[in-house]
């Protein structure tokens, strides 16, 4: 079982999705007998039974668990969970950080959902509106464009720049050989360190018997080591330029391994990676993304061979600095912030540019094209986000042109809204008179003439599922240009009145969407047809059934009866 209570010492013990164990001590608190009752509790939110995937999320639980066991005992509460009361849990729970009381109601209700019992009211308090609500918190908005492209333009050239010189250092190493032979040259001390790895300056001198101080003065040194193995700087480039063209979470990037990627071809990547508050997550990578992964993962091929199994996993790996021998275990914000320093990337405020990696991920979302998302039955940047939550992080945080095309994409859709509220227009009498006096707001909308209205009726304006008011006003292309809308756009459209000669080709259109209802998703069908689908039938309600029937009789089902292009065939 993945995630086990332990009485003797009272504790836990937990395998994560991603195989990793962690064990946990609840042993010597003042009341074991509540300490357990919760522990039930946290097992039920733990993975797999339920979110908790990660050692640092459970270790928050543990924690606050602690808090509440000492909290409670400090006051002389001796019981179980079974004994808590309202009250008691409501003075706890106002006066405690808005953090412990999430993670502590949670587990009380873990507790009743393993099975325990709770006293009277508890459970509907456990479950209620929290005392210490969490302020909204504000998400960080996406880099300046300018900001962006400097970021990556530094990344760019330190990455280039680096793998350039570490190829150069390759070839010079070939043709070298040990300085005690060849002398003291740049190609013969690259050729020592591809043998020895990356060691100390001392442990250099060792290998020529002579000092550090010795290796120090005839220099050279540290430009060969800097050049063979990859270090911090070229390491945080890479990352960081990793994460720009991936847009991956930043936990996910930090805990990547060998294991993790995927080669589905030459130039096809799918990459595995942890999301830290929920579980496994795949990316089919960017073809940038892939090459930074493909010269990432030469550039440090050498010094995988001098580290141990464990470590040589690891998918960033590099030395701490140029001419030592300690590897790279952690990289912090202090470090990115002092590499950006380092390499002078400044925001458009003339200051050091602030690093935020999930800032990173932000803006990769933002600045993405998103024309791959038409037709989709969700389309949202991340499966684990709600709509609402996307348009919170993605779509409010964007730059002044893409807020201009967010705005273009609400007005066409309420336009289209409004479109499908209105009732079709349907003349049951192929009749000027009938079409002026049934519909006078139609035609004052087109500014119809009485010649307009003639050629209405009369069928010199048709197209395939009705007659047009104009097809030049532009409504679904260039102004001034015929209309380019797909046959089934007429059935929204505004400008469309059906008369019973349009019966037939209805009744054709119908049973075209019947056809592509029995051959697509039901939710990719209702995307593409749904709206159109409701609408003809509401057209076809208004005519007349006898012209429906004979209609009918002219219907042979088949594709060859539309205007179709190849692609939307369904034969």
């Amino acid at each position: 079982m993945p995630t086990m209570l332990v009485d003797e010492p009272l504790g836990l013990t937990c395998v994560f999705s991603d195989g990793r164990r962690a064990d946990y001590s609840l042993d010597g608190l003042p009341n074991p007998v509540l300490a357990r009752d919760l522990a039930t509790g946290l097992v039920d939110l733990i993975h797999p039974h339920g979110t908790a995937d990660s050692d640092g999320t459970v270790n928050f639980y543990i924690q606050a668990l602690r808090n509440m066991v000492r909290t409670l005992a400090a006051q002389g509460f001796a019981g179980g969970a079974a004994q808590l009361r309202r009250g008691q849990l409501a003075e706890f729970w106002m006066a405690s950080p808005t953090r412990l009381e999430a993670l502590t109601r949670s587990l009380v209700e873990g507790f009743t959902q393993s099975g325990g019992t709770l006293g009277e009211g508890v459970l509907e308090l456990a479950s209620g509106r929290h005392f210490n609500i969490q302020p909204n918190r504000q998400a960080l908005p996406p880099y300046a464009e300018e900001e962006w492209q400097r970021l990556t333009e530094v990344c760019r050239t330190l990455v280039d720049d680096s793998y350039a010189a570490h190829r150069r250092a390759l070839a010079d190493a070939a043709d070298g050989q040990h300085p005690l032979e060849g002398g003291w040259k740049p190609g013969n001390l690259r050729w020592l360190l591809t043998r020895v790895g990356p060691v100390s300056i001392s442990d250099f001198g060792q290998h020529l018997d002579v000092s550090a101080a010795v290796v120090h003065n005839r220099g050279g040194f540290h430009d060969a080591t800097r050049a063979v193995f990859p270090h911090l700087d070229a390491l945080i480039a890479y990352r960081l330029l990793f994460g720009i063209y991936s847009g991956i979470v930043p936990d996910g990037i930090d805990d990547l391994v060998t294991e993790d990627i995927d080669w589905a071809g030459d130039s096809t990547v799918l990459l595995s990676y942890i999301k830290r508050r929920t579980t496994a997550e795949s990316l089919n990578l960017p073809r940038r993304a892939v090459r930074v992964l493909e010269q990432w993962l030469a550039q440090s091929a050498l010094l995988r061979t001098f580290l141990p199994p464990e470590e040589r996993r690891k998918l960033w790996v590099g030395v701490s600095r140029a001419g030592g021998s300690r590897r790279v275990r952690r990289i912090d914000r202090v470090a990115v912030q002092r590499w950006a320093l380092r390499h002078g990337v400044v925001g458009n405020d003339g200051q050091p540019l602030k690093i935020h990696r999930s800032r990173i991920r932000t803006t990769h979302e933002a600045m993405r094209d998103k024309s791959t998302w038409t037709g989709s039955s969700r389309a949202t940047i991340d499966p684990n986000h709600t709509p609402a939550v996307e348009g919170d992080h993605y779509l409010t945080a964007a730059t002044p042109a893409q807020q201009q095309a967010i705005e273009t994409v609400v007005e066409d859709a309420q336009h289209d809204m409004l479109r499908r509220a209105h009732p079709p227009t349907v003349i049951t009498e192929e009749d000027a008179a009938a079409l002026a006096g049934g519909y006078p707001q139609l035609v004052a909308a087109m500014d119809l003439d009485d010649v307009a209205i003639a050629e209405l009726v009369g069928g010199q304006r048709d197209v395939f599922t009705a007659a047009c008011g104009d097809q030049l006003s532009g409504l679904h292309g260039p102004k001034g240009k015929p209309c380019p809308a797909r046959p089934w756009v007429c059935l929204l459209c505004p400008l469309a009145v059906f008369a019973p000669r349009h019966a037939v080709n209805l009744l054709r259109l119908k049973a075209f969407f019947s056809r592509q209802w029995q051959q697509m998703p039901a939710a990719q069908f209702m995307a593409v047809f749904g709206p159109y689908a409701a609408r003809i039938q509401q057209v076809l309600d208004r005519f007349d059934p006898t012209v429906l029937a004979a209609g009918a009789a002219h219907i042979a089902d088949q594709d060859d009866e539309l205007p179709l292009r190849p692609e939307e065939m369904t034969a």
